[in-house]
């Protein structure tokens, strides 16, 4: 009687712990469902389908300090063409100066203001002269903020008669703001002046 008490205890313990060992693997493998299944999700959310021309694009969403380097500089060569590529028109001028305004604070509002008290843009418009530059290199520091940079151009004053190609050097920071539709990057340049705007030729047209 005793040896078979004995022998329900211990089949008892062995259901017991096999029971035990169930729950834990049961256990386990919802953590690892569940793990797997977040994974899945979020790399989903990353992840956005472009239709282009007919075909389906992969495109992957990254954080924005991966790509500050790239915003950056392409903010301050939008900023730079829309105030120094400019046309003998006070419409086309107004327009593309305003686009500029928005990507920078008070100092090239400043600049514009004196440049605009000093006639330079009736004079533009009263001789038909066209202003364009071309971005040669930007160098920007995200080691510190807000961010340092340094840009280098060439502009064309495109008169009548001649072509005067001259040498730009600016330089400024930049500052992290909401991003918008006249201010895509979210970015605002302050601090900005000329280091050197000199002429490097002046050539007769054709």
């Amino acid at each position: 009687m005793f040896k078979k008490a004995k022998n329900i205890d211990q089949a008892f313990r062995q259901v017991r712990n096999f029971c035990c060992l169930m729950l834990i693997c049961c256990l386990i493998i919802t953590c690892i469902a569940i793990f797997k299944s977040y994974s899945t999700v979020s790399s989903m959310q990353q992840k956005v389908y472009i239709l282009a021309n007919g075909k389906v694009l992969d495109a992957y969403a990254s954080d924005r300090k991966d790509n500050v380097p790239v915003e950056a500089r392409d903010h301050i060569r939008t900023f730079h063409q829309f105030f120094f590529t400019l046309d003998p028109d006070d419409n086309a001028i107004q327009q593309t100066i305003t686009k500029a305004l928005y990507l920078a604070d008070g100092s090239a509002k400043r600049l514009y203001d004196d440049l605009r008290e000093t006639g330079y843009y009736s004079n533009l418009i009263s001789g038909n002269i066209n202003q364009t530059i071309s971005i040669d290199s930007v160098q920007v520091s995200t080691s510190d903020y807000p961010f340092r940079f340094r840009c280098y151009a060439t502009q064309e004053i495109i008169r009548p008669t001649t072509i005067t190609t001259r040498s730009l050097i600016t330089e400024g920071a930049l500052r992290n703001v909401s991003r918008s539709d006249n201010n895509p990057h979210g970015f605002l340049i302050e601090r900005w002046s000329t280091i050197e705007n000199r002429d490097i030729k002046t050539e007769n047209r054709r």
